[in-house]
């Protein structure tokens, strides 16, 4: 019985530290496209919707910092409204 306690409580543990870590990537490239974007709401959810296109398009996650600054650099003057 032991042995089934310990491992079911190493297993929520470990399931535990993926939630955290993809929910800390999450909210890691979310602020990377918000910090392109400044204090303009437009913008930010004009980055917010690159960064929804970058995940759909499945830009690997070392190449996204580029890939965000090059979608900033192309941002219309304004954006469509959010659909």
């Amino acid at each position: 019985m032991d042995y089934v306690l310990v491992a079911v409580v190493s297993l929520l543990a470990v399931a535990l530290h993926v939630v955290l870590y993809v929910l800390v990537r999450r909210w890691m490239d979310r602020d990377l496209a918000l910090s392109f974007a400044g204090g303009d709401p437009a913008r930010r959810q004009w980055m917010l919707a690159q960064l929804a296109r970058a995940r759909r398009e499945g830009v690997r996650r070392r190449d996204l910092p580029a890939w965000l600054e090059q979608a900033a650099r192309c941002m219309p003057q304004e954006p469509d409204p959010a659909p």
